[in-house]
């Protein structure tokens, strides 16, 4: 299948790019290597498979770009990727934010609906369930409480997605990612910073008093899911992609203390607008049209990273 990876540069885009490079597909990246974090980075991430793909270095929010890749590489799907991502940045610069995540996905589907692309895949976040009373998060959750301009983004694509799949019968799917994890993590990403700064001595910063609680899902699991959803024939689906074990900050920096054998310097600080106090995913609906199962342990996934990190010292170091 000819695929159009938006955002394939990144953490999870380039992971999802080796295994459709894998599985035989045609791929074509459009990714605009911004400054949220270094594009020397992104460029590494790129670098195993860069001579296989075709590589636009553009902005989705950019019409006349993102048409004539359309019209060169005419895609069957498009896995949309790119984002501003994060949920603090999105309450220094909401606009920006709206501008990408909403006009960009906007963009994106509206091209795919004039080149007659038969699948569109759209990365959500379980940010947009907010603060909600009702645990584990289920899909058909009602989605009143987004308490982050980058929530109310992702919802607003949601709704983009729904509203071409009933207007032009395009198959959308989107998929509400929980704090994703692994090889190549962003380095704005609790996991990342916290190990390289207890590996150096440094304090690290906990918001609030450490019972936070984040469903960490290992980037190979999310993958897995992208694939399936990609496979699966619907005409409009929500699927929720976590590990459905919500881990406690405070354990998390005890396992990362252990795996490390060192221990870790903390500083307490108020807790900060627009994080949410846990993230749960119920994955019944996924496991059952998707048969998406995550299949790395917390603890297993942690010691990959830390592993893989241990290697990548230029990189870590720009962290």
């Amino acid at each position: 299948m000819n695929i159009l990876v938006t955002g394939g540069a990144g953490f999870i885009g380039s992971h999802l790019t080796e295994r459709l490079i894998r599985e035989g597909h045609r791929v074509s990246i459009l990714d605009d290597l911004n400054d949220f974090y270094p594009p020397a980075m992104k460029l590494e991430n790129l670098s195993g498979f860069r001579q296989l793909v075709s590589f636009y270095q553009d902005d989705i929010c950019n019409q006349s770009e993102v048409r004539r890749i359309f019209e060169t590489e005419r895609p069957r799907a498009v896995i949309h990727l790119a984002a501003r991502a994060g949920v603090r940045p999105s309450i220094r610069q909401p606009l920006l934010y709206e501008k990408v995540n909403v006009r960009g996905t906007l963009t994106l589907l509206d091209a795919a609906r004039e080149y007659g692309v038969e699948k569109f895949v759209f990365a959500s976040s379980s940010s947009v369930y907010g603060v909600s009373s009702r645990l584990p998060f289920a899909e058909d959750d009602p989605l009143h409480s987004p308490i982050s301009p980058y929530a109310a983004t992702k919802i607003a694509g949601e709704k983009m997605c729904y509203t071409y799949s009933h207007l032009y019968g395009m198959q959308t799917a989107c998929l509400r990612f929980f704090t994703v994890y692994g090889p190549r993590q962003r380095p704005d990403l609790a996991i990342r910073k916290f190990v390289q700064m207890i590996r150096e001595g440094r304090p690290i910063s906990i918001f609030g008093d450490g019972s936070s609680r984040r469903d960490y899902t290992f980037v190979d699991d999310i993958v897995q899911g992208i694939v399936a959803a990609l496979h699966y024939d619907c005409r409009y689906e929500v699927f929720n992609l976590g590990n459905s074990h919500p881990i406690p900050l405070r354990t998390l920096i005890d396992l990362m203390e252990q795996t490390l054998g060192v221990r870790a310097r903390i500083t307490y600080l108020p807790d900060q607008p627009g994080d949410v106090p846990v993230t749960y995913a119920d994955i019944t609906k996924s496991q059952r049209l998707l048969q998406y199962q995550p299949l790395t342990p917390f603890s297993e996934g942690l010691a990959k990273f830390i592993a893989w990190q241990a290697t990548t010292p230029k990189l870590a170091a720009a962290v």
